[in-house]
């Protein structure tokens, strides 16, 4: 009895021992390696999320010109000899307002029209001592245009200074040079998306060669192909996703301060200036959805790459084995 109380004891003891002890990982933590590796990922991921960005901006406010320039026309009146410009702005108001098509028709008084050419002539100019031809904007039904040949015919009989801009030339070049832009975005980001791939794809091996002899621990005890690939693949699945996530989540976050930056300093040279070179930093949804897309892709790149070089590595290991002239030559 006291040999089996004394057995129970010691076994118990045991028991709670191996509860007790901590159990090791497999794969060991992020070592100096995986850390180089996270900082390559998430200075790609950056850089393609700020490309990303870039490239959707440009679209999406060349569809907003396009889309506001094929909303209006514009109708010039030149000053001339005898000519009442009041008058004459309130006629080709009511004649283009005449034709089906034309929704609103607004005039540019005086007060618009300086500040308009407040840029290049300054402050306080006297309008009566220049010819300054005065506009009058017309909204149109995109769905259904009036007819601008008729408009122009009458228009030049009943103002003859008047002339009309359907914008159909400014239009044009437009889509071509928002064509041409978005088609070079695209291109930029194809090569940064080649350049991360690759970037991805040897530093991800790198670090497993570091590794390497974990892989051959564990294949040399036994340990099946498939489950050494999916416990690399795990760990450095992780470090993927931290590294893009980082490095994503900061681009994110420079587009917002951007953006709240433009909207809290409006009205200062610095934001004017910046505005007319960059536009508005305002990325729309598809942007962010965008660069949680780069996070996702990066992520499942580096864990591709990880269960494929684990699975390369065993069938080297097996090779060697069986033919130990290619340890030596290796």
């Amino acid at each position: 009895m006291t040999e089996r109380a004394s057995t129970k004891s010691d076994t118990g003891k045991k028991e709670r021992l191996v509860a007790l002890r901590p159990m090791a990982p497999i794969v060991p933590p992020i070592n100096v390696s995986g850390r180089a590796l996270m900082v390559v990922i998430a200075i790609m991921s950056f850089l393609c999320a700020i490309t990303l960005g870039a490239v959707t901006m440009v679209q999406e406010k060349a569809e907003a010109w396009q889309g506001d320039i094929s909303r209006e026309i514009t109708i010039q009146i030149k000053p001339v000899d005898d000519l009442d410009m009041e008058a004459a702005l309130t006629e080709v108001r009511s004649i283009v307002l005449s034709f089906p098509g034309a929704l609103t028709a607004e005039i540019v008084d005086r007060a618009s029209t300086a500040r308009l050419l407040e840029p290049w002539l300054g402050e306080g100019f006297d309008m009566d001592e220049l010819p300054v031809p005065r506009l009058v904007i017309v909204t149109i039904d995109e769905t259904a245009p009036p007819d601008f040949a008729i408009i122009r015919q009458n228009l030049a009989d009943a103002v003859p200074a008047a002339t009309l801009d359907d914008h159909r030339a400014w239009a044009g070049r437009l889509i071509s040079m928002a064509r041409i832009t978005v088609f070079i975005g695209v291109g930029i980001l194809s090569l940064m998306f080649a350049t991360t791939m690759l970037t991805v794809i040897f530093a991800t091996r790198g670090a497993m060669d570091g590794n390497r002899h974990i892989v051959e621990v564990l294949h040399f005890v036994g340990a099946e192909t498939r489950f050494i690939a999916s416990e690399f693949q795990k760990r450095f699945l992780l470090i993927g996703m931290k590294g893009a996530a980082v490095g994503g989540g900061t681009a994110a976050a420079a587009y917002v301060l951007l953006g709240v930056w433009q909207s809290n300093t409006m009205a200062t040279v610095l934001n004017d200036q910046v505005t007319a070179l960059f536009g508005r930093f305002t990325l729309s949804s598809a942007g962010y959805f965008g660069i949680i897309g780069i996070i996702i892709l990066i992520s499942a790149m580096t864990a591709i790459t990880t269960r494929l070089t684990v699975i390369r590595t065993i069938r080297e290991i097996d090779r060697q084995r069986a033919d130990p002239s290619l340890a030596e030559i290796g």
